[in-house]
């Protein structure tokens, strides 16, 4: 079995973090303002906790604190650069470009070690992030232009 893999009670194996990468996700969740630090970390315990939830994949953050020039790299995607447009925020504009940060971005490592941004994933995650804390609002919310993995205070 891989070190990365934990086997279920079912026979299906569930995505695991390594060291490194546990030690990754706590330094991004350390950028984040303690409101949304302890939404996710509630939401995320919640997730664990359940075994048909926990078997579909786990929650990783991708992205808490952003410098406004990483933010500007983002910004030209889809514009100058190749590939969908995935923020219509500016370096400075954004609500991860300042630290601690207002807002974080969420992704799913899944049981073969992929990372998925699957709507219907985040979509459940987002109901655990507002059931614990109502200040958290979730991108796919949003009227127009939907920011799934985005959440925010």
């Amino acid at each position: 079995m891989s070190p990365n893999r934990a086997v279920s009670g079912v026979g299906r194996a569930a995505a695991q973090l390594s060291g490194v990468q546990l030690k990754v996700q706590a330094a991004r969740l350390g950028q984040a303002v303690p409101s949304l630090a302890a939404a996710y970390e509630q939401a995320l315990a919640r997730w664990l906790g359940d075994p048909v939830l926990r078997l579909a994949g786990r929650p990783i953050i991708t992205e808490c604190y952003r410098s406004p020039e990483r933010q500007d790299e983002l910004y030209k995607q889809g514009r100058s650069k190749p590939g969908p447009v995935v923020t219509y925020k500016r370096g400075g504009e954004s609500k991860h470009n300042t630290l601690p940060a207002p807002a974080l971005d969420v992704a799913f490592l899944l049981p073969d070690g992929e990372v998925s941004w699957s709507g219907l994933l985040l979509s459940k995650f987002a109901r655990l992030m507002k059931a614990a804390d109502a200040r958290v609002h979730w991108g796919g919310d949003w009227p127009g232009f939907k920011d799934r993995p985005h959440f925010e205070v």
